[in-house]
């Protein structure tokens, strides 16, 4: 496996694994969010469940106005799972695929779309998938833990956005949906390594309805992260997140949107997998009674395998995203 970094890069960077997370520090914590208007493309798309944003003067924007509302955070990096991506685009452009994972801790010091300033300290995960070429990153998929932050600062995700949503729509970007997202430009669906394809297999078993799929997949102390800041262990856990969302949306159709492995030595073998359900919301489950509206949810499960199965797995949805699409149905 080729470990060095793709043409155009910054001499600094030797890896793809370099690169992420050393912009990253520099943004987060060397404050040079200056440093977005070179590391990320002019026309750079960012794709998260509550929201598309499209320019890099768009990311600029978004970033100040986090750092206004927690102006002491950090954004540190667990893992970067990647894999080149020549192989994978029509022009044959060499490219690499990242899947970022992070834990962003900070304290809520200014007031802004969490509500007036309450001095909370909060934690919250995130998964991105980033496409980086020509030594920027150039498409990205990004999912934030936002419940996670809400339940901190004791609200309630689902009134959080109703409240929202009272305040007029445009108090709320509009959620990302098959119609709302815009073409980017890589095309790519993942490189189809043996275990890429072992925690894609997984998640489409269960998503089919196999939940017996888990007793078998998942190692029986399987440690597990999940939306809202949620931490469990073993398969009765594991059975609680996916059967409550896979009960809330029983007709919708599940894919598998993308997959990237890595086997590296010293280190058990992982995947990062970015999928989707889109139907109707018709089944009592994680999101209350059935509504009947039609939810978009993008998620990003990474994992890592030991002897015995599935040993971690991190996944997260923007539970306040999937709110607003049901809230926004109900009128």
């Amino acid at each position: 496996m080729d470990d060095r970094i793709a043409p155009g890069f910054d001499a600094r960077w030797e890896t793809p694994e370099d690169f992420i997370l050393g912009i990253t520090e520099e943004i987060w914590e060397q404050r040079r969010i200056d440093t977005l208007l070179e590391h990320c493309a002019d026309d750079l798309i960012v794709r998260s469940p509550a929201s598309v944003l499209q320019g890099n003067g768009t990311v600029v924007a978004a970033t100040l106005a986090t750092m206004a509302e927690f102006p002491d955070g950090e954004m540190l990096g667990e893992d970067v799972i990647w894999s080149s991506t020549r192989a994978q685009q029509a022009d044959g452009v060499r490219g690499v695929l990242t899947s970022h994972r992070a834990m962003y801790r900070a304290t809520h010091l200014g007031s802004g779309v969490y509500g007036p300033a309450s001095g909370t300290p909060v934690a919250c995960r995130v998964l991105a998938d980033r496409w980086c070429a020509y030594g920027q990153v150039r498409d990205e998929w990004m999912v934030r833990d936002q419940s996670a932050i809400l339940r901190q600062l004791g609200q309630d995700p689902r009134t959080w956005v109703q409240d929202r949503l009272a305040a007029g729509a445009e108090a709320i970007p509009a959620p990302l949906t098959p119609d709302s997202d815009p073409d980017g430009p890589y095309r790519g669906t993942g490189a189809r390594g043996e275990s890429a394809e072992k925690l894609a297999g997984l998640l489409k078993e269960v998503m089919s309805g196999d939940l017996s799929t888990i007793a078998r997949g998942w190692d029986r102390a399987c440690a597990l992260a999940y939306p809202g800041g949620l931490n469990g262990q073993g398969w009765r856990d594991a059975d609680a997140f996916w059967l409550g969302l896979r009960s809330a949306f029983p007709s919708a159709a599940f894919r598998v949107d993308h997959r990237i492995g890595r086997e590296d030595a010293g280190r058990p073998p992982r995947a990062a997998v970015r999928w989707s359900l889109y139907g109707r919301h018709d089944g009592w489950g994680a999101f209350g009674a059935p509504s009947g509206a039609y939810v978009y949810v993008m998620g990003i499960t990474h994992g890592e395998f030991g002897p015995r199965g599935l040993h971690r797995e991190w996944t997260l949805i923007d539970e306040t995203a999937v709110w607003t699409q049901i809230e926004l149905a109900r009128g």
